[in-house]
C-alpha cells in the first residue's frame, strides 16, 4: 500500500479532493480511471467531495475524444462517462491537484519532467494503492481493454480505501 506523507488542500476550493488520473495519451487508461471513480464515489454519495479530471504526458492525442475500446468497455460495464477531449498535463496543475495518478512508471517520470520535483509527495502510481503494485498496461498497444478495466478498477478501490484508512474522507 502506497503511503502518502503528506495531503494540501487546495486553497480556491479546500473543500475538494481534487485527482488527476494521467497516463500517455489521455484516451485510454486516464481516462477510464476517471470515469470508473467517479462513478464509485457517485455510488457511495461521496461526488461533492471530489473533483476528478485526466490527462496525458504527451501531445499524440489531444483534442482527441475517448479510445472507441476504452467507450465500449466503459458500456459494457454501465459506467457513465461523457464526450471529452484529451489534454496534457501542465505544470500548474501540481498546485492544482492534491492527487496525480499515474498508470505506469513511464508516466510517474513523465511526469516528473513537466511538472518537477515532488517536493509535496503528491505523484503516485493508481496500483501502489493495491496490495499488488505494478504498471497497468496500455490497451492501446495491447488490445486488451477487460484487463486494464480490473487493473483500473482494483487501484480506484485501493485509492479509495487509502482515502478513508487516512481519514482525507469519512
Amino acid at each position: 500500500m502506497r503511503e502518502h506523507e503528506s495531503y494540501s488542500e487546495d486553497k480556491t476550493n479546500k473543500d475538494k479532493i481534487k485527482v488527476l488520473f494521467v497516463c500517455l495519451g489521455n484516451i485510454c487508461r486516464s481516462p477510464m480511471a476517471e470515469f470508473i471513480f467517479k462513478d464509485m464515489i457517485n455510488k457511495k454519495g461521496l461526488s461533492d467531495k471530489f473533483i476528478v479530471k485526466s490527462a496525458a504526458t504527451s501531445y499524440e492525442e489531444i483534442g482527441n475524444d475517448i479510445h472507441y475500446g476504452a467507450k465500449d468497455k466503459l458500456i459494457q460495464k454501465n459506467i457513465p462517462f461523457t464526450k471529452r477531449k484529451a489534454t496534457r498535463i501542465t505544470a500548474e496543475d501540481y498546485n492544482n491537484y492534491n492527487f496525480i495518478i499515474g498508470m505506469e512508471e513511464s508516466n510517474i517520470k513523465a511526469i516528473k519532467r513537466i511538472v518537477g520535483e515532488d517536493l509535496d509527495n503528491k505523484i503516485s502510481k493508481l496500483l501502489d494503492y493495491s496490495d499488488n503494485s505494478r504498471d497497468i498496461a496500455d490497451p492501446w498497444y495491447t488490445g486488451n481493454f477487460e484487463t486494464t478495466y480490473n487493473d483500473i478498477v482494483e487501484g480506484c478501490n485501493g485509492f479509495l480505501n487509502y482515502l478513508k484508512d487516512t481519514n482525507i474522507i469519512n
